[in-house]
This record gives C-alpha cells, structure tokens and sequence, in this order.
C-alpha cells in the first residue's frame, strides 16, 4: 500500500536540507579556522580520502542498480543507504579540508614552482575542460540533493512507481557527480601545496 502521508510529512525536511546543506557549505567554505585565531595545520590528507569515497560512492551506486535488477531489493536498499552515508561522509571531509586549507587554483605552479610557455599552453587549453567538469560537478551536487532525498522518501514510503521513475533521473545525476569528484581530484592534485 501506498504511504502518501510519510512522503507529505517528509516534503517540507527535503526543501528545507536541500536549501540548508548548500548554503551551510558555501559558508563552511568561506570561512578558515586561521582567521577566528585557532592554528590548525591543513588537513591536507583528506583530498584523496574524498576522492576516493566519491569513487566508491559511484562504484556502489552501480552495484545498487545491478542488485534491483536481480531482485535483489534488500540488497539495494541497504547499498543506496551507504551511498547516501559516503556521500555525507565526503561532505563532511570535503569542508573540515576547506576549513583548514587554502583553495588551490588550476595549473598555478608545477613540481619545480616555475611555469614554461608550452605548459603554460598546456594547462591554458585544459583549463577549460577542468573548468566545465567543476561547474558541472558543483552545480549538479547541489541539484541531486532533493532528487536523492525524495527518491529514498519514495522508496521508504513504497511508492516503488514513483521511486522508479524519480530514480532514473537521480542515478544518472548521482553518478556524474560522483565520477566527477574524482575526474576534479586528479586534474587539480598535481597543484596542490
């Protein structure tokens, strides 16, 4: 049987986290530990973490899709529940880095600190792609935010109908930010201090 009400009790939590965590991360991100006077090192290790737990996320958001389609439902749901947990497991990984530690920028120095004509082309033309996959990436991340939240409600609530058709948008969305968060990882990893 269809459960509207527990969708209904949960549409107003969905918005509210789906404005919440954006705007609690853009301010996260902006502020550093340094400037309030507590001297943190950088957490410096933490970008390869995340990286990696983005990596797994989409590895299990494959094995979810494969296991639904075997039947495998239990299976599934318990796979879904780890993406969203690793998903907020990057989240938080992602703003303790950015809180102790300077952006870094695409292509400002290589290994040496000195930048030549032909790999100042180099980084000029791939800079652009780089750009175009961390629009796309942090766009989209905050895009799938409602689309993950009211697809688990739907599943929750067995509306297995509506859970179906809503996750044929949320798994393509998810898995693109998740192979992107890795794709901007190793792009920007070489620049790092």
């Amino acid at each position: 049987m269809e459960d509207h009400s527990l969708e209904k009790k949960y549409n107003k939590y969905i918005i509210a986290v789906s404005i919440v965590i954006p705007v609690l991360v853009g301010i996260l991100f902006a502020i550093k530990l340094k400037d309030f006077g507590i001297n943190v090192e950088p957490l410096s290790f933490l970008p390869p973490i995340y990286a990696s737990t983005n990596g797994l996320t989409a590895i299990v958001l494959v094995a979810a899709v494969i296991a639904v389609k075997n039947g495998k439902l239990k299976l599934h749901e318990r796979l879904m529940t780890f993406a969203i947990a690793l998903s907020l497991a990057f989240l938080a990984m992602y703003v303790a880095y950015h809180m102790t530690a300077d952006s870094t920028k695409f292509g400002d120095v290589n290994h040496d600190g000195i930048l030549d004509a032909v790999e100042k082309a180099k980084i000029g033309a791939v800079r652009y792609i780089y750009a175009f996959i961390l629009i796309t990436h942090i766009l989209l991340s905050i895009i799938i935010i409602p689309f993950v939240l009211v697809t688990y409600v739907r599943a929750l609530a067995k509306r297995f109908d509506k859970h179906k058709k809503i996750a044929k948008i949320t798994f393509p969305l998810w898995l693109y930010v998740a192979v992107t968060g890795v794709v901007v990882y190793l792009m920007i990893s070489p620049y790092y201090a």
